[in-house]
């Protein structure tokens, strides 16, 4: 049997964040491969009137159901996922994906004949030129769906939260829905779902759906104009369907929740949209974690709305963590908050590439900063958009004289520096790889050919420039 925590009232957000990470949660729905083409474009084709895109890289990423599940161990949650794929190539990788994920046990069962479902977006300097999708939505094969409720009823036992993402793909098709509701009711667990389409007596009973504002004027028939109006047609569903709670997403107008308590909004945290893509999924994943760790509603409702608006800030199906709840709470760590790891500082970089800004980079050891650096540093910055500081865990065989948290807190402190990301190899070229600036910057004190990267960030076109002390 599931030990659940003890419920937490307490309405301080750092603790209900971090309690996100001790939670076990099920799964179920439509899985998806959705496959990123990342390019750039420099002329139209002479064969139509459309762009050519010189192709730089390719990203595979799990979606839909498996994106939630990203979300959910993003938080550190354990999570067991159970979906359907067919016997192709897409079902291959995204089998492959999804059991590579630490904290996942996948359930991905295979139906022979069927069309795993492929996004693939094309993109040039942040904006999606073309999204292609292969896919079959019929319901999956009748002996499959009583053995995936077969298979949800064993991994119920050992999990606090069942999900239901419904991308209407086939796999909650039917009277799937409403067996796993009934088996979650008759084990003590909870079932918060994603919903798709407009009957939502499939899921009756629920403790929770997530609609968003256009799915609940289609499953009420109501207008949803206003937040009056929106309430109104929650409280309907609410009513019809039997659910516990009915949490109405709106976008850029934040999320409304109405249950047995009565009615709050939620207005947008969202400080810097750039991509909405997944964003439901986020929410949905940190909903569900709250729900498992027994938060209070409004307060997992707080914190999904939260996250929600911190994925609309990056690029593509991008993940929300745990650092970046906490920084978001705490906005009196903004200096710390641009000390980051180094995949972090990789992420970073990729929004801010995508919204076409230029990223500069140098490193050093800083102990201590001195005012050629600043001046370097002020430099870098007025060439470029964004600046990363690579900071030398060690300095030599000797010991620093300040400490590494130190002399991070100290260049992350000055205007110039947008991001601080500390490295312990002998060069920084490993990070300078993963972060790709588009300038290299240095002291003219060191000869142009000695400069650690410059060969790989002349590479992919960058450039590098050497300045002259103050």
């Amino acid at each position: 049997m599931t030990h659940l925590p003890p419920e937490n009232p307490s309405p301080d957000f750092a603790a209900a964040v971090r309690a996100l990470a001790h939670t076990n949660i099920l799964v179920v729905g439509d899985v998806m491969l959705d496959r990123y083409t990342y390019g750039t474009v420099h002329r139209i084709s002479v064969e139509a009137p459309v762009p050519i895109l010189t192709i730089e890289r390719e990203v595979a990423q799990p979606g839909g159901a498996g994106n939630v599940v990203r979300n959910l161990t993003a938080l550190g949650a354990a999570v067991a996922l159970i979906s359907v794929v067919g016997d192709d190539w897409a079902g291959s990788d995204l089998t492959g994906l999804v059991g590579g994920q630490p904290g996942v046990e996948p359930w991905l069962l295979v139906q022979g004949g069927r069309t795993t479902t492929l996004k693939t977006r094309l993109i040039a300097s942040g904006q999606q030129l073309l999204r292609a999708d292969r896919e079959q939505t019929d319901p999956i094969h009748p002996k499959l769906a009583e053995r995936l409720i077969r298979i949800a009823g064993d991994a119920m036992a050992a999990t606090s939260v069942t999900v239901l993402s419904d991308y209407g793909k086939g796999v909650l098709a039917g009277l799937v829905p409403a067996a796993l509701v009934a088996d979650a009711k008759r084990m003590g667990r909870k079932v918060i779902v994603d919903p798709r389409g407009a009957d939502f007596a499939r899921y009756a009973g629920a403790d929770v759906v997530m609609p968003n504002r256009p799915e609940l004027s289609a499953a009420t028939g109501m207008p949803v104009r206003d937040e009056a109006s929106i309430v109104a047609a929650a409280m309907a569903l609410r009513a019809e369907h039997g659910f516990g709670a009915v949490v109405v997403t709106r976008g850029n107008d934040g999320m409304t929740l109405v249950d047995a308590e009565g009615t709050q909004h939620f207005p947008a945290e969202a400080a810097d949209v750039h991509d909405t893509s997944g964003a439901g999924d986020t929410a949905l994943a940190v909903l569900a974690a709250g729900v498992a760790a027994r938060l209070p509603l409004r307060v997992a409702v707080r914190l999904a709305n939260l996250a929600a608006g911190l994925s609309v800030g990056k690029v593509g199906n991008a993940v929300v963590r745990e650092a970046d709840m906490l920084a978001a709470l705490s906005p009196r760590a903004s200096i710390l908050r641009k000390i980051v790891s180094r995949h972090e500082a990789a992420e970073q970089a990729e929004r801010w590439r995508h919204r076409g800004w230029r990223i500069g980079f140098t490193d050093g050891n800083f102990d201590p900063l001195e005012p050629a650096d600043i001046h370097v540093l002020e430099q870098a910055r007025g060439l470029t958009d964004r600046v990363v500081v690579g900071l030398r865990k060690q300095v030599g065989a000797a010991q620093p004289e300040q400490s590494e948290a130190a002399r991070a807190a100290t260049v992350a402190s000055l205007a110039c520096v947008d991001l601080v990301c500390v490295f312990d190899e002998d060069t920084p070229e490993p990070l300078i790889g993963a972060l790709r600036p588009d300038v290299l910057v240095k002291p003219t004190g060191v000869p142009a050919d000695q400069v650690p990267g410059a060969d790989m960030v002349r590479g992919w076109g960058g450039s590098v420039k050497l300045i002259k002390p103050a």
